[in-house]
């Protein structure tokens, strides 16, 4: 049997334990240890089916000043709440609605993050001061088991530099948060790849304030009416005053090097992304082309990458934020990215991918 405290099971970089979890069966005692952090005030990485997220105790106003700290996340960027049982809800929440009970019910565990008038139970630094609380359920073991084991809810946003792609895996978590949180549970790659989609329930038509996991078609055929919030489909800088979600106000997702983002039809895409990286090679830049299966054999460039088939976009959605993390690492100075169409998850994709480029959009048509 192996030894449970193995150094491929703990490790140790600047002050911060990685635990090694199983996904399927996670142990109960390595689960323990993370949440006996939470207890006591401190910051556990954890798997999500979407993203990694770090946590702290959500009633715990302290705990949840260290995640703003430890990301340097803008302080009117509102968290979301993990639970692990649907009865917290009523806990957190001042009213649940039918139509939230219902998306419950379909979608949880899972990808889904619903925005509902808070209760006096929630701390203001939790929800950046608003009067809604956003809550969602993950489909995934070892965060089920952290949140059970903490005995609280978990607020957690996305355990990454703010600002910096997404996490989905635990060495990115490392390589971003090393020595400013407590613990990473390793609970391998993310599933969905994207974060959770967010819908304001608080309102009399809900709508979608960010394209995640769970699709729009999705949720207008559970629900029949739906809407999309401008700043999900828009293409261009959009001022925000109060940001009911993450995901919608600050830059996120954003790599090291200028993006740009070529959105069109696919033979003009290639056409247009193989003379934008011909004028940036010969100002003497180091250029990555982030393409697909079916484009990838047009180019050359200093970094190709393909983010998969153009018929699976959940492949694309699961390799986004670490290809965009590979580019860094490779330090190109110039990222060419192309569009997809923004069906089913390819509107999340497009989405991120947007706000990764800053919104520096070239049309090709």
């Amino acid at each position: 049997m192996a030894n449970p405290k193995s150094k491929s099971t703990w490790n140790k970089v600047k002050g911060t334990l990685t635990v090694k979890v199983s996904s399927e069966k996670p142990q109960i005692d390595r689960i323990r240890i993370a949440a006996s952090v939470i207890k006591k005030g401190g910051l556990v990485a954890f798997p999500t089916e979407t993203v990694y997220g770090l946590g702290a105790d959500a009633s715990n106003s302290e705990a949840v000043a260290k995640i703003f700290k430890a990301k340097e996340r803008p302080a009117d960027n509102p968290m979301i709440v993990h639970v692990a049982d649907k009865s917290d809800v009523y806990k957190l929440a001042e009213r649940v609605p039918k139509k939230a009970q219902k998306l419950m019910d379909e979608f949880w565990p899972g990808p889904l993050t619903l925005i509902l008038k808070r209760s006096n139970k929630v701390p203001h630094i939790t929800v950046a001061n608003l009067d809604t609380v956003a809550i969602r359920m993950p489909d995934n073991k070892v965060a089920l088991a952290l949140i059970d084991q903490s005995g609280t809810p978990i607020a957690a946003p996305s355990a990454n530099r703010a600002g910096k792609p997404s996490p989905t895996t635990a060495q990115h978590v490392i390589d971003d948060l090393a020595g400013r949180i407590d613990i990473v549970l390793d609970g391998g790659p993310t599933r969905v790849g994207v974060e959770s989609t967010v819908v304001d329930v608080s309102t009399r038509v809900p709508q979608i304030l960010r394209p995640g996991g769970i699709s729009f078609e999705e949720l207008r055929k559970a629900l029949g009416v739906v809407r999309l919030h401008p700043v999900v489909v828009a293409d261009k800088r959009t001022r925000v005053v109060k940001a009911r979600s993450p995901g919608i106000k600050h830059r996120h997702y954003a790599p090291e090097g200028e993006m740009i983002l070529v959105e069109g039809e696919r033979s003009k895409v290639v056409k247009r992304v193989k003379e934008l990286t011909a004028i940036s090679m010969a100002e003497g830049k180091k250029v990555g082309i982030l393409a697909t299966d079916e484009t990838l054999r047009y180019y050359d460039a200093d970094s190709l990458k393909s983010l998969g088939s153009r018929s699976n976009v959940e492949t694309i959605a699961r390799n986004l934020f670490s290809l965009l993390r590979e580019f860094d690492h490779e330090k190109v100075d110039v990222i060419i990215a192309e569009g997809i169409p923004s069906r089913g998850l390819g509107l999340a994709v497009m989405n991120r991918l947007r706000r990764a480029a800053n919104f520096n959009i070239i049309r090709a048509y």
